[in-house]
């Protein structure tokens, strides 16, 4: 097949240009050149901005094209028509933040997504970004109908996530001392390897496969305490975990996700959090490497990075030792 990415070279983009050219597929990039612009020499690269350079992509044919970094339906839109004659079917990479109501355990596709006041917003906030996504979707479904294919993943881990949403916590543990942990060890957490999520986009493009599909892990399988358990083992770490009552955490005012990254509360507007129905995406094909390698790779990766890397998630040092003093 060929498969035009947009993006191509951050997080899911990157991977998914390695799973694509790993089954023997052709990739074109399209792309401003701005984050990693050398990571793939071999791989054919036309540079340009989709808001005003789509002309560039004119003249040539695709099996696929695959969206990684649509967040306004207006660009988005602009991107679909101009690829409506030239792309077999668009995949657009949303998300499982589209959904109104995370209150519900088991949140299905057909679910109810979140809506907008005013549709013409071009701001990300948290209030903004599911809704600003489901208008996405909507542009590529109005645009290319039945050869239209929605990805919603939820929390995307594995090399080289830029967000430290996941990776702090391996490294944290494998740091060793006491590490200030969310709860309990019966909470859970729901994750999907990037490696599985992208093996899983180009499987059901090489199938023609169109739809919606949740793409996250198995609901209510992984609890926090497999986690960090997990990242112990893998580490060869002797660190003590603190589990934190969640009184305690508000009342010190610690963030959950961004704070203790990967853990929302299980209870009130965010007790689906971790119960998302994958099993359509299951059926059509996704699966899960074990927890372990996604840890070590993890590790592996972080490892590489500079020594004062600033990370974009998870307590610093100096806090957890506050707040380990107060417990």
């Amino acid at each position: 097949m060929n498969l035009l990415i947009l993006g191509g070279t951050r997080f899911l983009g990157r991977h998914l240009v390695d799973s694509a050219r790993a089954r023997g597929h052709e990739v074109t990039l399209f792309n401003r050149g701005r984050t990693n612009p050398d990571l793939f020499p071999q791989a054919h690269t036309i540079r340009g901005d989709r808001e005003k350079d789509l002309n560039q992509l004119d003249g040539r044919t695709w099996d696929a094209v695959i969206d990684t970094c649509g967040y306004f339906p207006r660009i988005v839109r602009m991107s679909s028509e101009a690829l409506k004659k030239s792309a077999g079917s668009y995949v657009f990479i949303s998300s499982i933040s589209v959904y109104a109501d995370f209150s519900k355990l088991g949140i299905h596709e057909n679910d109810a997504v979140g809506i907008l006041g005013d549709e013409t917003i071009e701001e990300i906030t948290g209030e903004s970004y599911g809704p600003l996504k489901a208008l996405c979707e909507q542009a590529v479904r109005d645009v290319f109908d039945a050869r239209a294919l929605i990805v919603r993943p939820g929390l995307i881990v594995g090399p080289h996530d830029p967000t430290d949403r996941f990776t702090y916590w391996p490294v944290r543990v494998a740091r060793g001392g006491e590490v200030l942990a969310p709860v309990g060890p019966d909470g859970f957490t729901q994750v999907i390897d990037v490696r599985d999520l992208s093996d899983f986009i180009i499987h059901l493009i090489e199938e023609k496969v169109a739809g919606t599909f949740n793409a996250t892990g198995l609901p209510a399988a992984l609890t926090f305490g497999e986690l960090l358990e997990t990242c112990k083992q893998v580490s060869g770490s002797e660190a003590t975990l603190r589990w934190a009552p969640a009184e305690f955490l508000a009342q010190n005012k610690v963030a959950p996700w961004n704070d203790l990254p990967a853990w929302l509360p299980d209870d009130g507007e965010d007790a689906g959090f971790a119960h998302v129905d994958v099993s359509r995406a299951i059926a059509a094909g996704l699966t899960f490497r074990p927890l372990a390698e996604t840890v070590r790779d993890t590790l592996d990766w972080a490892a590489t990075r500079p020594a004062d890397h600033e990370w974009c998630a998870g307590l610093k040092p100096e806090r957890e030792r506050e707040l380990l003093k107060l417990m």
